[in-house]
């Protein structure tokens, strides 16, 4: 089962094809982008170790010959640190121009493989190879790329399209039952923000999907690539519409920040808690029906998610605390704070006008069950 999804941004459009076995056909996809028979990999050391011999033999059957810079696993590698590391590793292969840097692992690599590719040379193509459910979904598509830094996620970056998505889901039945449910808070963040008949269908699909349904799989991963690409189009760089699918985010990066970027909370969990809060806090302020979040909270319950502050190891900062790290947040304009709230599951927009006594009471809540 393959699916391809299209990207069509004026003059830099491509493709997103989806379904398993696309490692094995990599160098039929990418041999066309090509001036010369040659790519380099940047991955990390986990993803490298299961599947880069098998983009290597996908890549030699079309006479492509790939060098791979393997880093270490985590969201502490996207860091001024390792983009250094992979500009004087680009730049030692004599990287042209002409050439594809291909970002072969999940979020952060794809983020800081694709950074890495914009400001080289001023621009240089690259191929999102994602190999988490996160990055299949969400992070490889659109074009977001960048790093973190002391003042927060994603704070330094650029927007810079792949020339190729290639989505083989098959690699997700390698991954750790933990690391795919985190990917699945990204996959139930696009049925809550704008698609009810998604969010249905993953109430009654998500546990197949979860034990390794193939079809489930691609379907799920497409009908978010599809939605995500049709907001980009209209949206790339974030000027309005495309902010909806930051639901879930201010809260998630401020847990993130506070949990220092470790495993006590990934990205998708962040997001999946995030969407919970979010919701919450569009019920307190009238905006959705009270059973709304709990609904939301009740399908994340069933896949074995976290869903609340409390299922977050270790101890928390108090909720103004948390608000101040959601002020170092992208989406603050004008020193107010945007979030996306919700006036039922899949009708997501835009509020500025939040009351930040209504943000702490939707937090001192959730503290005090944890």
């Amino acid at each position: 089962m393959r699916e391809i999804v299209h990207v069509d941004l004026p003059g830099r459009a491509y493709d997103v094809h989806i379904g398993p076995g696309l490692l094995a056909e990599a160098g039929a996809h990418i041999a066309p982008l090509l001036r010369r028979p040659r790519v380099a990999v940047i991955s990390d050391e986990t993803v490298a170790a299961l599947h880069v011999e098998s983009l290597r033999a996908g890549l030699a059957r079309d006479g492509i010959e790939m060098k791979v810079l393997a880093l270490p696993p985590g969201e502490a590698t996207k860091s001024w640190q390792q983009l250094q590391t992979c500009l004087d590793w680009l730049l030692d292969l004599q990287v042209e121009r002409g050439d594809i840097v291909v970002a072969f692992g999940g979020g952060v690599i794809g983020d800081l493989a694709g950074f890495a590719a914009a400001i080289l040379l001023r621009g240089v193509r690259f191929v999102q190879v994602p190999t988490s459910l996160l990055a299949q979904v969400d992070s490889s598509v659109g074009g977001k790329t960048g790093i973190n830094t002391r003042h927060g996620k994603n704070l330094v970056g650029a927007f810079h399209q792949p020339s190729l998505v290639l989505a083989d889901t098959a690699v997700l039945g390698t991954l750790e039952p933990r690391d795919f449910l985190a990917g699945y808070g990204e996959v139930v963040k696009y049925g809550l923000l704008g698609d009810a008949s998604f969010f249905d269908w993953l109430e009654e699909n998500g546990p197949a999907l979860a034990q390794g349904d193939g079809p489930a799989r691609v379907e799920a991963v497409r009908r978010s690539v599809r939605m995500k690409a049709d907001i980009v189009t209209r949206d790339e760089t974030e000027q309005g519409e495309r902010a909806l699918l930051n639901l879930g985010h201010t809260f998630c990066h401020a847990l993130e920040a506070a949990t220092g970027y470790s495993d006590r909370l990934l990205h998708g969990e962040g997001v999946a808690i995030g969407c919970a809060l979010a919701f919450g806090l569009s019920a307190r302020m009238g905006l959705c029906a009270q059973e709304d979040p709990s609904r939301v909270r009740a399908h994340l319950h069933e896949m074995g998610m976290k869903k609340d502050l409390r299922d977050i190891a270790g101890a928390l900062p108090d909720a103004q605390a948390l608000v101040a790290l959601m002020g170092q947040d992208k989406k603050v304009v004008d020193g107010q704070l945007r979030f996306i709230l919700a006036r039922g599951i899949g009708q997501a927009f835009v509020a500025s006008e939040v009351d930040g006594a209504d943000v702490v009471a939707v937090l001192e809540e959730a503290l005090a069950l944890s």
